[in-house]
């Protein structure tokens, strides 16, 4: 496991370190119909969460993000764990993309006007592959 932080990784650390910790920290106290309305979203595409209290749901998801956040920004955490973390976020945000009608346009995976703030998550997703990808890369070089 390489602790070091390689250049190429630090902008990309940085922006989604930055973005989904802002958005943890965002939903921290947000009022009820605010809260609400997020676990309806999530509860839309993802049934089990229907079984979960929104206030607790919404907290936990908050919690997750400045995890998460923080877990990119610290250059002591690995690559290949922030990059597991992101990678498993974004596909559930993707998740919910795919699964919410209205966010996509009608037999297509292009979204719609309200699509395009969900499905832009697919840089995240991006970004965590790829550090798996280089975790996975350097594992083969040394080995060989």
């Amino acid at each position: 496991m390489n602790l070091r932080v390689k250049a190429w990784e630090v902008p990309l650390r940085l922006g989604a370190g930055a973005f989904i910790l802002n958005s943890g920290l965002a939903k921290l106290g947000k009022e009820d119909a605010t809260t609400a309305q997020t676990h309806a979203f999530a509860a839309g595409a993802y049934p089990v969460l229907h079984k979960l209290d929104p206030q607790l749901f919404v907290r936990a998801l908050s919690v997750g993000e400045i995890a998460l956040g923080a877990a990119l920004l610290v250059p002591a955490v690995p690559a290949v764990f922030a990059g597991a973390g992101l990678t498993a976020f974004s596909a559930s945000l993707l998740g919910l993309y795919v699964r919410t009608p209205g966010l996509r346009q009608e037999g297509s995976l292009r979204p719609t006007d309200q699509g395009v703030p969900i499905a832009k998550d697919v840089w995240l997703l991006a970004i965590g592959i790829s550090f798996l990808l280089e975790d996975l890369s350097d594992r083969m070089r040394r080995t060989t």
